[in-house]
């Protein structure tokens, strides 16, 4: 109890510590003072153009850590996979594929994007599970064939960008949060939020769903429907961040294992504390990857992936102990 109270607290303050440091630090520095000063009263020109520049960086930073993280919590229930994760098999690949052909052919729907994202999203989710089941779902036979699936939508991205060569559409490939908008912010936003407060109720289902699913069914749930609600939010919470942010793999990956260590496995805390943890993980990659070697910007995708891959070894290789080949 003193332990999750305690990783709670700290979780936040740290977040609420790397956004201040972030929003005043970079090519155009101020104070703390002179930051909350200046947003209060909106006469300090530093201020303003911070608000306008750095602010919607900040928030889709934010909002896409919590909704990764979430998102990867949902899929580890449904699957009973401690592996599965949005951008490993494939989900944030099909979103974001959707997402460039609407901004391709109908720039003007830009709103309704993250929606169209959620479709391809569900149809790489819908693939992973249909190829992967043989007698059964494996753990490890999901983690190939998701692999199988990210790599054909990356190729059809990767694809698509050559054939339409247009440069903003590549711009629109690339993982990062540097010009991002107060329009982008909102959509963000929107979707996200919506997104993490329904999977905030979903905390119970995703309890029972670590019972067998015999036992399940006798205390009268529909097992199967209550495994696709969870999926459809989890896809739209990594589609919604492929939209907007791009794919960002191993977050859902690394956050919900070590809210795990820190809080339990009730998902009653494990699903706000890795909203929690995931913010901050993205804000504080993102803040390291524009600071660390000005003017250049390191993506926090690549930031990530430095920590993820080594990490996914290391379960891989902890599940094939477990089991087997």
């Amino acid at each position: 109890m003193k332990r999750g109270f305690w990783s709670f607290f700290i979780v936040i303050i740290l977040t609420i510590i790397v956004f201040v440091s972030s929003a005043a630090s970079g090519s155009l520095e101020v104070t703390v003072g002179e930051l909350v000063k200046g947003l209060i009263t909106g006469d300090n020109e530093k201020v303003n153009i911070i608000k306008d520049l750095r602010f919607p960086r900040l928030i889709v930073a934010l909002v896409t850590g919590a909704a990764l993280a979430v998102s990867g919590v949902l899929l580890q229930a449904v699957m009973k996979n401690p592996l599965a994760e949005a951008g490993i098999i494939g989900i944030s690949a099909g979103g974001r594929f959707l997402f460039l052909l609407v901004m391709g052919f109908f720039p003007q729907l830009f709103f309704w994007t993250p929606l169209f994202a959620f479709l391809g999203g569900a149809l790489a989710c819908f693939l992973v599970f249909s190829l992967s089941w043989k007698s059964g779902l494996s753990p490890l036979r999901i983690i190939l064939v998701g692999i199988a699936v990210n790599a054909t939508f990356t190729g059809l991205n990767q694809s698509f960008i050559y054939f339409v060569g247009s440069s903003s559409m590549t711009h629109a490939t690339v993982s990062n949060f540097a010009m991002k908008t107060w329009g982008e912010a909102q959509v963000m936003m929107v979707y996200g939020l919506v997104g993490l407060t329904i999977s905030l109720f979903l905390a119970t289902w995703c309890n029972l769903l670590s019972l067998e699913d015999k036992t399940a069914k006798n205390l009268g749930f529909n097992v199967t429907v209550i495994r696709l609600l969870i999926s459809a939010v989890a896809v739209l919470l990594a589609a919604v961040t492929a939209a907007i942010a791009g794919v960002i793999a191993f977050v859902g990956l690394l956050i919900p294992h070590i809210g795990r260590i820190l809080v339990g496995t009730d998902h009653k805390a494990l699903i706000p504390f890795s909203a929690l943890s995931g913010a901050l993980l993205i804000l504080l990659a993102d803040t390291i990857g524009r600071l660390i070697l000005p003017p250049n910007d390191i993506p926090a995708s690549v930031m990530i992936m430095v920590i993820g891959g080594p990490f996914l070894i290391f379960l891989l290789r902890r599940s094939e102990r477990f089991h087997g080949n």
